[in-house]
């Protein structure tokens, strides 16, 4: 949380490398906020990721991405979107869903284990 929110408190940013959008940037930073959300929740075990914290997980990410959108708004040179918004609920929405389905693949086999 602390790196997007310093990433948003930069006036301008520079072009993400390979020709990336701004979107797949907000996608895969809030893919990764929502794994390490799901991380915490699970307390670290294959067993721990569960559907409940896996919602909590995204829910979190998402109304974290709003208060990321709004802190924008007082940044010079920078604006809220929803698509952003938009891009970053799917970015925490598929992680968790990977996360989980990875959990239910591995659960067996990784009982209690660290993840």
């Amino acid at each position: 949380m602390a790196a997007i929110f310093a990433l948003s408190s930069q006036e301008s940013l520079p072009s993400l490398p390979g020709g990336l959008t701004d979107y797949t940037g907000h996608f895969i930073g809030y893919a990764l906020l929502g794994t390490l959300l799901l991380r915490a929740l699970a307390g670290a075990t294959w067993r721990g990721v569960t559907p409940r914290n896996g919602w909590i997980a995204a829910v979190a990410a998402s109304a974290y991405g709003v208060t990321d959108e709004f802190h924008q708004t007082f940044v010079p040179g920078r604006s809220a979107t929803v698509e952003d918004w938009i891009a970053d609920t799917l970015g925490a929405i598929t992680a968790v869903l990977l996360v989980r389905a990875a959990a239910r693949i591995l659960s067996g086999g990784a009982r209690g284990r660290d993840v």
